[in-house]
């Protein structure tokens, strides 16, 4: 029999993945309609995604309560697991390979109100799986920091870092990060509370101009990310204010330990990162 799934912000990036994954693998999807009513949009439903997130970072301290409650509302009505993209804003600066064991230890005000919001979900006692990635990475539009900064210039032969080029990063391609959330929410025995890091790709940026070179046959050049201009617009511009508060992670080596989601989907085939690349170089290659 076919599952229902309700995704939250499916008009979104990562919700339009996330209708992608679910209707490939036969679920009925259903797309909530903001100023709905969330109980009603969840009766029946045997899973929720949440992925509805303020635009540009906006207002994160008073939407992203806004938005918990929501989603609360839904599964309370409905009975229904919910399915939360987490980041890694909740580790701060520690020392990684980051997991569900690392404690929570913001050093950012975002990081802050994502660990506020997973504690709210932790203590309300409903069933929910938090799927935690890096940066997200796409291959059918430029968005997220890959696409927007590090590859905007890629079709003149130039690759922008926004730390230190060397540092190895963690990332989560989105159409494997969506399959993942599809893999979990067919298990049947997960805990009340989940808290499941996908290890994705983590590599740097020499490594990822490196692998384009490799499979273009033209040099990179690597230039640097002018983090003073966001300083100079700060005070006027929302979003770069809150890009300026995210620059560690940027400078801070970090990977996410993936035992976990071995363990729990031992069959899942995580896309190789040449191909992640060979089709980065498809959408952005053109200009």
């Amino acid at each position: 029999m076919s599952r229902t799934v309700l995704i939250l912000g499916a008009s979104g990036f990562a919700g339009q993945a996330f209708d992608r994954a679910f209707s490939a693998d036969g679920w009925r999807v259903r797309r909530f309609q903001r100023g709905t009513d969330p109980a009603q949009a969840a009766r029946g439903a045997d899973l929720i995604v949440n992925a509805m997130n303020p635009p540009d970072y906006h207002d994160w301290a008073r939407q992203i309560p806004k938005i918990t409650e929501l989603a609360m509302a839904a599964a309370r009505a409905s009975g229904a697991r919910v399915l939360i993209p987490g980041n890694v804003y909740v580790y701060g600066n520690q020392p990684g390979p980051w997991s569900a064991e690392t404690p929570h230890r913001a050093c950012s005000r975002k990081g802050q109100i994502r660990v506020e919001m997973e504690a709210a979900w932790r203590a309300s006692g409903l069933p929910v799986t938090i799927l935690r990635g890096g940066d997200f990475i796409d291959d059918q539009r430029s968005g997220q920091a890959i696409g927007l900064v590090v590859l905007k210039k890629l079709h003149k032969g130039r690759i922008t870092a926004m730390g230190a080029p060397g540092v190895e990063r963690a990332y989560a391609y989105l159409p494997d990060f969506a399959r993942a959330a599809v893999a979990l929410s067919k298990l049947e025995d997960l805990p009340v509370f989940a808290d499941v890091a996908l290890p994705g790709h983590s590599f740097s940026i020499n490594d990822l101009a490196r692998e384009i070179t490799r499979q273009s046959g033209r040099e990179m050049k690597i230039g640097q990310f002018p983090w003073w201009a966001l300083r100079l617009s700060a005070p006027v511009w929302e979003l770069g204010r809150e890009l300026l508060e995210q620059r560690y992670l940027f400078d801070h080596p970090h990977r996410l330990c993936g035992e976990k989601f071995a363990a729990l989907c031992p069959a899942f085939r995580h896309t190789p990162f040449e191909e992640m690349v060979g089709r980065l170089i498809q959408l952005h290659d053109a200009g």
